[in-house]
């Protein structure tokens, strides 16, 4: 039952940052509206790497087996294309970030809570980046949680710069 809950949640996520981008952050500049769009699609990248964590813990928690199963063989699945994902959605964060810096933030200023924001989640981005490879060279449980506890922070970070006005 916690999971259709958690499934809702997603889909407002996702539905929310819609709304949010493309009706009340609407720009007359084709190159920010291109911005937005790396950003949007770099979002539904990221929630679904975040949505990982969240698969693996309803894994260790469930006391049904046949849907422990389920869920194990979809997380193998969905950990071959983890990392390609978190590639994927930097190199388009990236993209976003150069945009709004060059175009954006001469329009409202470099020290701008939004510009600040964006700048941060960036370096907590390459921050979760570093731990996911030091994971990946070698897994162990600080390297773990090191990795997670960096990806939530990056997660409500840029949440907070989603939902900052410019």
């Amino acid at each position: 039952m916690a999971y259709y809950i958690w499934i809702i949640i997603n889909a407002l996520l996702v539905i929310s940052t819609i709304i949010y981008i493309w009706i009340f952050r609407l720009h007359d500049s084709q190159i920010i509206t291109l911005g937005q769009v790396f950003a949007q699609i770099a979002i539904i990248l990221f929630i679904i790497n975040v949505n990982m964590y969240f698969i693996f813990l309803v894994i260790r928690r469930t006391k049904v087996r046949k849907f422990k199963i389920t869920l194990a063989k979809m997380s193998r699945q969905m950990m071959k294309s983890h990392i390609k994902l978190a590639i994927i959605g930097t190199i388009l964060i990236l993209f976003h970030g150069g945009i709004m810096l060059v175009k954006l933030g001469e329009l409202i200023g470099y020290v701008n809570p939004k510009i600040m924001s964006g700048m941060l989640a960036i370096l907590l981005l390459a921050i979760t980046l570093f731990a996911g490879y030091l994971r990946h060279k070698k897994s162990s449980g600080f390297r773990r949680k090191f990795h997670y506890t960096s990806a939530f922070l990056f997660t409500i970070l840029f949440m907070v710069h989603l939902f900052l006005p410019i």
